[in-house]
């Protein structure tokens, strides 16, 4: 199976390519545009001067670069910004990086040569994953140390995991006949200066994020049946009379999950009845918090992971890079797509509503191992012998350890921005930490 990279991407291409491992191709049209693009500004920049084609970077970009040194200039572009540290991203998330770069350089906006892109599909159909580290960008001027990372293996140069082993480029590309890119015009600046690794890793987080709420409804459904629960807290008139999309859409599935079962039970058979004589009922009128209010407290989880999953794609398939190449209005255009504040905030809302979904888990296995708040299973859910015996207790130390750094990690990361490169980079977004600590808490609630 294949993908045709054409124009815009899914989050199902996103999942096709990384998750199942389906191939990468390159439609005509595609390639058209990067190479229509490279020859525009190639022409374009012959007279003129152009931000990282003919200047140096940054706070240095005063400084105009000798014709005869432009080609260097990138090169000491990647190499003096290969410098990330703490652990290696793994493949997902570098492949994840790696097509979201390859879409937004395809959209004819970076003035790239084609032979970038051609090898990017390379590595990704050959699982030639670049060794490119968590810590070191902070969002802006995009992940400049970790695409550099990237760009320094397509220049054959760094390491890669290729079959479970870190290896030398050099090696990996001898043994597999593939041939390093040459620069001709500004693939450093173009392979570096976007928005790629944090939005790569959010997709794959938004993958994950989907999978943990998808399981929280089939949990907190299978709880709701365990302990024999009224079914009016889901029904259709309560669950509308509020008109936020995800309550509803919450309830409903649980409402199709439980369609079939025998045990939760309706509330006009029972308190409705017109039979209860009692003064104080044995059994509870409602239910605890985490079984009855789920579809209030996973609506705004789901809402939010539909708007993330939007903002996500809509990054993806936008040129991210600068300055912009616009080959249709014969002109480029200086700013400052690169911002990773979009990628930054929605991580930033994702991590929070995932930690949300890891307190309700914690409190609905709480629920399950208390046999006072139940009244229907053993302490601990203990099959064995009680004092002898200790069920569950462990699972519950797990749930609360990573709960508690859930609940710590939720923190904005949005806000803390660090002026660095000598105040020319004066507010970052910090959008590839608000990723990673995002990972962190999707990884605690799995």
């Amino acid at each position: 199976m294949s993908v045709v990279v054409k124009d815009d991407l899914s989050l199902e291409d996103f999942y096709n390519i990384v998750f199942k491992e389906n191939k990468v191709e390159l439609d005509p049209k595609f390639i058209k545009r990067v190479e229509e693009s490279f020859d525009f500004l190639k022409e374009f920049s012959a007279n003129k001067v152009i931000y990282g084609v003919n200047t140096g970077f940054g706070p240095m970009a005063q400084y105009k670069i000798d014709a005869k040194d432009t080609i260097q200039l990138q090169y000491n572009l990647i190499r003096s910004h290969a410098s990330g540290t703490s652990n290696p991203l793994t493949t997902k998330y570098v492949k994840a990086s790696m097509l979201a770069r390859l879409n937004t350089l395809g959209l004819g906006n970076s003035g790239i040569h084609s032979s970038v892109v051609k090898l990017m599909r390379e590595l990704l159909n050959q699982d030639v994953i670049p060794l490119i580290f968590e810590h070191g960008g902070v969002g802006a001027s995009g992940d400049l140390v970790q695409l550099a990372h990237l760009a320094l293996v397509l220049i054959g140069e760094g390491e890669v995991f290729y079959k479970g082993e870190r290896r030398t480029t050099e090696d990996v590309f001898n043994e597999l006949g593939l041939e390093p890119i040459k620069v001709k015009l500004r693939e450093g600046l173009g392979l570096m200066n976007g928005t790629s690794v944090m939005t790569g890793i959010g997709i794959v987080n938004i993958i994950y994020a989907k999978r943990l709420l998808s399981w929280s409804i089939k949990c907190s459904s299978a709880i709701n049946e365990i302990v024999e629960a009224y079914d009016d807290h889901l029904s259709v008139e309560l669950n509308t009379s509020k008109r936020h999309k995800g309550q509803i859409e919450i309830a409903r599935l649980m409402r199709e999950h439980l369609a079939d079962s025998t045990l939760v039970r309706n509330r006009d058979e029972h308190l409705y009845s017109g039979n209860n004589n009692e003064t104080v009922f044995k059994e509870k009128v409602q239910e605890y918090y985490s079984l009855r209010c789920v579809p209030q407290i996973l609506g705004p989880v789901y809402d939010t992971v539909e708007n993330v999953s939007k903002v996500l794609i809509e990054e993806v398939n936008s040129a991210n890079d600068n300055p912009i190449v616009n080959v249709e209005k014969k002109h480029v255009y200086h700013g400052g797509n690169f911002h990773g504040d979009y990628i930054s905030l929605e991580m930033d809302k994702l991590k929070l509503v995932v930690a949300k979904l890891s307190m309700l888990a914690e409190r609905q296995l709480n629920y399950l191992l208390n046999s006072k708040l139940n009244d229907k299973l053993t302490p601990f859910v203990n099959l064995g012998k009680l004092g002898l015996n200790f069920g569950m207790q462990g699972a519950q130390f797990t749930a609360t350890s990573t709960t508690a750094e859930n609940q710590m990690l939720s923190n904005p990361m949005y806000i803390h921005s660090i002026p660095n490169n000598n105040d020319n980079q004066d507010i970052v977004s910090m959008g590839t930490n608000s990723a990673l600590i995002t990972k962190k808490v999707i990884e605690n609630t799995f």
